[in-house]
């Protein structure tokens, strides 16, 4: 029974490349996931206590729910 190698190794410098793209797709998520996180704590805090309460937060809630999804 004859067996085949399926696996290749890639070529010159590109795990390198992958590594340098994925390094800076990463800090741009980060940048985006923390400018979500701004929007939503500023458009949060603008609302009164009372408008706050109608959607069950209180203003100490707004840093937690703002940084939810961030990570």
């Amino acid at each position: 029974m004859a067996a085949l190698e399926t696996t290749r190794t890639a070529p010159m410098g590109a795990t390198t490349t992958y590594n340098v793209v994925s390094f800076f797709s990463n800090i741009a998520n980060a940048v985006i996931a923390w400018n979500d996180a701004r929007v939503t704590r500023n458009s949060l805090a603008k609302l009164s206590d009372r408008e706050l309460d109608d959607i069950g937060l209180t203003r100490s809630d707004i840093y937690d729910i703002a940084n939810a999804n961030r990570f």
